[in-house]
């Protein structure tokens, strides 16, 4: 069976290529736990919300859940204003991260020949303004943290 896909031909890649590496104000849109092997995750998808000449733009990155990887998931969940009470009791309700912002670090890395979205670093959205004036427009080459 044949089927005409209008625009096929000169799509070039997704919009996630379109972002640069860097600092991102952006709120959780959707979140999916799964596994590939023995790696837990959950994969991320994230509707960035600054800088303006990027918003409405979208990014998804996996976050790893093994024992190795917990520290960067507590990272994370901290400075998007997880549910504290949760959190102490190592619990992670999906539907509690959706709407969820803050600013997160974004870098691509080559694993196994595969170009792929690593998230860097994370601070609370409170700290955006602080962030990008030490860093410049989009946040190139800069460390996020809190």
């Amino acid at each position: 069976m044949k089927r005409y896909v209008p625009g096929v031909s000169q799509a070039n890649g997704s919009a996630e290529s379109d972002l640069p590496d860097g600092l991102f104000l952006g709120r959780v849109e959707r979140v999916q736990y799964s596994r590939q092997g023995q790696k837990p995750y959950y994969l991320l998808l994230f509707k960035v919300l600054e800088p303006k000449s990027l918003t409405g733009k979208r990014l998804s990155a996996r976050l790893y859940c093994t024992p190795k990887m917990l520290w960067k998931l507590n990272w994370f969940l901290r400075d998007f204003g997880y549910d504290t009470e949760l959190l102490e009791r190592d619990e992670i309700d999906e539907k509690h991260l959706i709407g969820l912002s803050g600013v997160v670090k974004t870098m691509r890395t080559v694993i196994d020949g595969t170009c792929v979205l690593s998230l860097d670093g994370f601070a609370p959205s409170r700290q955006w303004q602080e962030l990008l004036r030490g860093f410049g427009d989009h946040g190139r080459g800069a460390g996020a943290g809190s």
